[in-house]
């Protein structure tokens, strides 16, 4: 059973930065596509950014293309999520995922963290 632990959320003013990391065991993480997806309020839950299993081609939202980067540690079995230029509209509840899955993104069919909360206001 892969298990996945999210830290790093907070309060941070406009234009600050975040770092958001997913410590995932359990199993390697090499085997897994991973995603970071956000859950603004009163919004449904969207990818924000994935890395693909076997291609291991990074993708994300359009939105964040500029200011977010996804990365991963196999050595350490985490994954993270690098947050620059954050706006109000990035606050939210951030989740990580992991799936053994042909797709770029893992589905509601992975394994989830439990969240971490971003909140960008001044």
């Amino acid at each position: 059973q892969l298990q996945l632990v999210e830290s790093g959320g907070g309060l941070v003013q406009p234009g600050g930065s975040l770092t958001l990391s997913c410590e995932v065991s359990g199993g390697p993480l090499d085997d897994y596509a991973i995603g970071w997806f956000r859950q603004a309020p009163g919004k449904e839950r969207e990818a924000i950014a994935c890395i693909a299993r076997q291609s291991r081609a990074t993708f994300h939202r359009g939105t964040v293309k500029d200011r977010f980067t996804m990365s991963r540690d196999n050595a350490k079995s985490t994954f993270y999520l690098q947050m620059n230029s954050l706006q109000p509209e990035d606050t939210g509840v951030y989740t990580c995922a992991a799936e053994v899955t042909h797709r770029n993104c893992p589905s509601e069919s992975g394994y989830w963290g439990q969240g971490t909360q971003a909140t960008v206001s001044s």
